[in-house]
């Protein structure tokens, strides 16, 4: 099992970063490549969640982790966010209601929709993402 973690300032300028290196490492660990586009998706959303929940709770000097583990029959990506306890919105609020707290929920919906498997956690330190897709196995012709 290998992994390339990447750690950045919680700056918007870092995500396009870690959405390449993502890429470039699901592309190595044998993900298909027509996931590819879903695995850049999902990651520009949760390191863009931490950002935001990062600059709106103002943490300051606060770092965004992002885990890529090439697993045996799976690639798992974790995305750790040191902005504190970020409370998700009650069920059924309207949007109105949500405010910032709707960018939250519009994002984790797409995360979940682009994702074959993901945990949305969070604690007293942030919040972490870890969301996984199967590698397809080689097939060998006899």
């Amino acid at each position: 099992m290998a992994t390339v973690e990447l750690r950045f300032s919680a700056l918007p300028e870092h995500v396009r970063t870690a959405r390449l290196v993502a890429v470039a490492v699901a592309r190595r660990a044998g993900v298909d490549e027509s996931v590819l586009d879903e695995v850049r998706l999902a990651v520009g959303e949760a390191c863009s969640r931490a950002v935001s929940l990062h600059q709106r709770g103002g943490v300051q000097g606060g770092a965004v982790r992002v885990a890529l583990t090439d697993q045996e029959k799976r690639f798992l990506i974790e995305v750790e966010d040191e902005a504190g306890p970020a409370g998700l919105p009650p069920l059924g609020s309207t949007a109105e209601e949500m405010g910032e707290d709707a960018e939250d929920a519009l994002g984790l919906a797409v995360i979940t929709a682009l994702v074959e498997d993901v945990e949305v956690t969070s604690g007293a330190n942030g919040g972490l993402i870890r969301m996984s897709w199967g590698v397809p196995t080689e097939s060998v012709d006899l």
